[in-house]
């Protein structure tokens, strides 16, 4: 028997005719549904064509458990599992956990959502292969955000991720549980997903280091895509030192994402040099902004306002830093806070027309399809849809009303603005090695009830973003800083660099951790 789709029922056209705003007789439909008898015969030939073209798994697993809650007092953990990675490497023996977002073949994936509850992938990430290949160890997948789309811990479909240091209050997101698991001393290491702050702000809210590297440095094949051109993926750890071996494993084009179009031949492969170099002779530059924020800086978004104790913490970081032999210049930044609003532009029609519409796949790109992400995200979308988080139902709804009703011009006006944002950090980063702010300008909040009403509980969610979502726009790699606490709550500092200089940041991340602990600060 033939596989491919069935041939459309009549009724099935005229729906469509409906739904596209044509007028057709029954007639039109029945000469349009010959017409489509094409498209059907091409289909069940490519299913025919289809063979075995995903990447290969390399190393044996297991399919692992769910682990018991008495093992998972923060809710970090979404399954445990155990892979082994190559013999030796410099990572050898490291055990790390992978965001829900990112595919380990054989180990469920649900990226937060019900829309994806059961799914199983049949691939590995490149990123989850090549730490496997540097000798590292996979413990298991970790909770996040619904499909990603919120900057706190209280949306994941398993329920809130707790915060560690203070368990009735955020994590931030959404690689919620990426943070958790090394805030608690699980595991070392993580992988995390960042399309408006997503590494950034729970790296910053749970006190670990966090990396979102430049765009296209690590190939993104085998994550879940929310909009190609603001995906990245990224490392978290205890340490700057491992956020430098990950990102050396993990860096580089694999010949399957075109986000590594733009990576130019002389990019860093090893970081490691970083590690120990000092920051004498380096020119920061403090982006005034990211300081003392109004909620009248925001007047379009949700974005949330500056904590003095924060401002204090990282004001502090920076003369450490200077006390190090760096030189520290306030700057001005004019475009910071539209740049925000820019972002939402972008995500929330990018996400709706890629991610939602498109089953989590897109199209018009070429690289590798997850054809099985695709499947499963399809059926779940049509299946469960009431049962995501109002997080995502507010984007898909707004994102359709933009289309429909404004063809998404808007969006196209946000895309042709963002120009704007990466001139305005490329024409500082002339003059500055690097700029820093806070990275989330107050502390973690507390985790809202479910049963609280939305409009509370969206006040919440995103207003984290205001500092963090710029450099998803311009691909500068940014990174987070542990640099005090207040009230049992972590705090942190924001260091961007240029375009590919990765190495930059991360020197300045590790010559900061040798000042001291940074929960005494």
């Amino acid at each position: 028997m033939a596989r491919g789709p069935s041939a459309p029922t009549t009724e099935e056209f005229e729906d469509i005719a409906r739904h596209l705003g044509l007028r057709l007789d029954s007639q039109d439909i029945e000469v349009y549904k010959e017409l489509a008898s094409g498209t059907i015969n091409i289909c069940r030939r490519i299913d025919e064509l289809t063979s075995d073209v995903k990447p290969r798994v390399k190393y044996p697993r297991t399919s692992g458990f769910k682990p018991d809650p008495t093992d998972n007092p923060f809710n970090a953990w979404s399954h445990r599992a155990e892979i082994k990675g190559a013999d030796s490497g410099p990572l050898a023996g490291v055990e790390f956990a992978v965001k829900d977002a990112i595919c380990v073949a054989g180990i469920p994936a649900m990226n937060g959502s019900p829309v994806l509850e059961g799914f199983v992938p049949d691939v590995d990430a490149t990123v989850v292969e090549r730490l496997l290949d540097a000798g590292a160890v996979f413990k298991g997948k970790v909770n996040c955000e619904d499909l990603c789309f919120a900057g706190h811990s209280q949306t994941c479909w398993n329920g809130p991720v707790k915060n560690p240091h203070k368990p009735t209050h955020s994590t931030g997101g959404s690689s919620s549980g990426s943070a958790a698991v090394i805030a608690a001393g699980d595991v070392p290491m993580a992988l995390g997903g960042d399309q408006g702050g997503s590494i950034r702000i729970p790296s910053a809210w749970s006190g670990v280091y966090g990396l979102k590297p430049s765009y296209g440095l690590l190939p993104y094949t085998g994550a879940m895509m929310i909009d190609m051109t603001l995906d990245h993926l990224g490392p978290m750890a205890d340490s700057t030192e491992k956020l430098a071996l990950m990102l050396g494993a993990m860096a580089g084009p694999d010949g399957l994402d075109p986000r590594q179009n733009q990576l130019p031949a002389d990019y860093d492969r090893d970081y490691t040099p970083a590690l120990g170099s000092g920051v004498k002779g380096l020119k920061i530059g403090v982006i005034k902004q990211g300081f003392d924020q109004k909620a009248s800086d925001w007047p379009e978004t949700a974005y949330g306002e500056s904590d003095p104790v924060v401002d204090k913490k990282v004001r502090a970081a920076i003369r450490r830093l200077e006390d190090l032999g760096a030189t520290a210049t306030e700057v001005d930044m004019p475009i910071h806070f539209d740049a925000g609003t820019i972002f939402f532009a972008i995500i929330l029609q990018g996400a709706a027309d890629f991610m939602l519409r498109a089953s989590g796949g897109g199209s018009n790109w070429s690289g590798f399809y997850n054809v099985g992400l695709i499947e499963a995200f399809g059926h779940g979308m049509k299946a469960r849809a009431d049962d995501l988080s109002f997080t995502v139902k507010s984007v898909m709804l707004a994102g359709e009303y933009m289309s429909r009703k404004y063809q998404g011009v808007y969006h196209a006006k946000a895309q042709n603005l963002r120009g704007l944002v990466n001139n305005a950090y490329e024409d500082l980063l002339q003059s500055y090695d690097v700029l820093a702010m806070p990275t989330v300008p107050f502390r973690a909040t507390p985790i809202t009830s479910p049963s609280d009403p939305i409009l509370e509980q969206a006040g919440f969610v995103h207003a984290m973003l205001g500092n963090t979502c710029q450099v998803n726009m311009t691909g500068h790699p940014a990174i987070n800083i542990p640099c005090g606490m207040a009230d049992d709550l972590p705090i942190g500092l924001m260091v961007i660099g240029r375009r590919y200089r990765d190495i930059d940041v991360l020197r300045v991340s590790d010559a900061f951790e040798s000042v001291g602990d940074w929960k005494d600060m």
